[in-house]
């Protein structure tokens, strides 16, 4: 398999820190990879960087377009109902017409299993269905790579596994797909291959 996310060389600072030191590695199309380690590691660092949100040196290559960020707090806009939260990036980043945006935002709900919610707001989903509305969100700007950071950490246990199938369901239709989990199970249950970070550099990698 090619690479939809290569990555090479990547180092973060922040002022005198280094946060992340000379990590590399690649995500295959259709691959579901993951990114371990403790809390300040540097997993979100590198997801933020790769969505652009994040000053970095090195290279990071996305083929075929850019990377779509789902944040750990979900971070939907409690003003707006799940509709609208889709479609908003696609009406006035893309400039998508209306009725289109509204369509596709609706396949997407659909596809997540979330689309009897399209009309709710934020504060009434439940912690599994903000999490598939935020995926929704993201994906609805097709990017090349979907970023999830620590996207088990607000479900139980049988929520965990619907959020797993999910994003094999999403690996299958060729979505490449780039997360940081702590659940050691869920990673290798789900993932097809992971890398372990320590102090910002990677120690091991599997799979």
């Amino acid at each position: 398999m090619s690479a939809a996310l290569d990555v090479r060389n990547l180092r973060v600072r922040r002022g005198p820190r280094t946060i992340v030191e000379d990590v590399s590695f690649d995500v295959a199309h259709g691959e579901v990879f993951a990114l371990t380690g403790a809390s300040g590691s540097g997993k979100s660092t590198i997801l933020r960087a790769i969505a652009g949100l994040e000053p970095y040196e090195g290279t990071i290559s996305i083929a075929g377009g850019n990377a779509g960020l789902v944040f750990q707090s979900h971070c939907l806009f409690e003003h707006l109902s799940v509709l609208d939260n889709v479609r908003l990036a696609p009406l006035h980043v893309k400039q998508t017409a209306p009725d289109r945006a509204a369509a596709a935002a609706t396949a997407l709900l659909e596809e997540l299993g979330v689309a009897h919610r399209a009309q709710a707001w934020p504060r009434e989903l439940s912690g599994g269905e903000a999490q598939r509305v935020a995926i929704a969100r993201a994906l609805a700007m097709e990017p090349a790579v979907l970023l999830l950071d620590e996207p088990t950490a607000s479900l139980d246990p049988a929520r965990r596994g619907d959020l797993g199938r999910v994003l094999r369901t999403l690996a299958g239709q060729g979505r490449s797909l780039l997360l940081t989990s702590h659940d050691a199970e869920f990673v290798r249950t789900f993932t097809d291959r992971s890398a372990s970070l320590e102090s910002g550099r990677l120690i091991h990698a599997h799979g």
